[in-house]
């Protein structure tokens, strides 16, 4: 199968902080913002493979900046590494000031995408070429993230193992 640029399936998404975005402290939801990183990277990840892409994991989300009502955020997301069927997507989202257009990141996250075929079955993905320093960065650490995803993966599956049949009550006082 053919390899393809990082560069190619890189996605941007400007938004404008709006009161309803925003919790009583005046900064977003954090919530919100990880739907649009779950938005962006899925993007990133139809443009790499082509296919319809479906969210294995978020790995981690980490919110290093608030983002102020009014403020943008500006979400840019490329696929950093592929294996079979599936594509690991880095998403850095910054903070703009509407008012200086200084810009800070505000949080970084690392999705994993199955592509699919028509049938909802995975499909091989295409791998991926990096080119600028920070692709190339990404795409060497791949592995190792790959593999503390796969290790989490086997402690979530035990975990919902052991706690599928309880139901966890809140203990009377």
């Amino acid at each position: 199968m053919d390899k393809r640029l990082a560069t190619d399936s890189i996605t941007i998404k400007t938004a404008q902080i709006l009161p309803p975005d925003t919790n009583a402290y005046g900064t977003l939801f954090g919530g919100k913002l990880m739907a649009y990183i779950d938005d962006v990277a899925l993007i990133a990840a139809v443009r790499h493979s082509r296919h319809t892409c479906v969210t294995a994991s978020t790995d981690s989300v980490d919110f290093l900046a608030p983002v102020k009502l009014g403020d943008f955020v500006i979400l840019e997301a490329f696929v950093t590494s592929t294996h079979k069927t599936s594509m690991e997507v880095f998403v850095k989202a910054l903070t703009e000031s509407f008012e200086t257009g200084k810009k800070n990141v505000c949080a970084t996250a690392f999705l994993t995408f199955v592509a699919l075929n028509e049938d909802d079955k995975p499909v091989p993905v295409p791998g991926v070429i990096p080119k600028t320093s920070q692709q190339l960065e990404l795409y060497d650490s791949a592995p190792l993230r790959r593999k503390r995803r796969s290790e989490k993966r086997r402690q979530s599956i035990k975990m919902a193992k052991e706690f599928s049949g309880e139901i966890i009550k809140r203990k009377e006082r």
